[in-house]
């Protein structure tokens, strides 16, 4: 058995260290050191929304190529039970609606730009229906988690409301738990993409997407 000599020397370094820490009562890692101070200033750096749009794989697809978004999580928002699963909310009866929540960079990508490509990547105008999804679960809804982000998307809804020709239904509501979407939700375009849904429904609004903000993509 061949053996791992960086792993023993790392895992000595280790162990010399916390025996120093033992012996004189100092932390390896302190909370206010120089390290921890740049994670926590890079964290409070970030910001987060979530939004519905019919179903979170195309919601997902969408964001997860935007400069600035940091990461996207699929999940259950705004229903009346505890822990749905995907079969009880596909019911509609749990009040809860597909959504992604989204963490962006507002110094790379600001609010009103995101909701821009929000309004502009789904129709905002068909009441608890996308194409073919149609329930409660799919209605067009921004969960706000201030009062700030509250008056932003007031003002993208009238901003929006010139490129349709019906008045937009999108819900404005107060963000409550985030139930996240079992495993196999998660990363779902990127993990299908030739999965006939994906090819029919998905991948023509991404392209939508990298069209009319080709200048917001990441890698571009």
């Amino acid at each position: 058995m061949e053996i791992n000599t960086a792993r023993i020397g790392g895992s000595f370094l280790f162990f010399a260290l916390g025996l120093v820490s033992h012996l004189t009562g100092s932390p390896m890692h302190d909370e206010t050191s120089p390290i921890n101070d740049l994670t926590n200033q890079s964290q409070s750096l970030m910001d987060t929304i979530t939004l519905g749009a019919g179903c979170f794989w195309c919601i997902e697809a969408i964001f997860e190529g935007v400069e600035g978004v940091e990461s996207t999580v699929s999940g259950y928002m705004g229903g009346s039970i505890k822990n749905p699963s995907y079969r009880e909310v596909c019911t509609g009866n749990t009040g809860h609606a597909e959504v992604v929540q989204v963490v962006y960079n507002p110094d790379v990508l600001d609010l009103n730009t995101l909701l821009d490509v929000f309004f502009a990547t789904h129709d905002p105008t068909t009441m608890n229906r996308q194409g073919g999804d149609s329930g409660t679960q799919y209605r067009s809804a921004i969960f706000c988690h201030s009062e700030n982000q509250r008056q932003i998307a007031l003002d993208a809804v009238a901003r929006s409301q010139s490129n349709w020709d019906s008045p937009i239904v999108t819900q404005i509501e107060t963000s409550s738990q985030l139930y996240i979407a079992e495993d196999y939700h998660q990363a779902y375009f990127e993990l299908n993409g030739e999965a006939p849904y994906c090819q029919s429904v998905i991948a023509p609004k991404v392209r939508k997407m990298q069209s009319s903000f080709f200048h917001l993509l990441k890698n571009r």
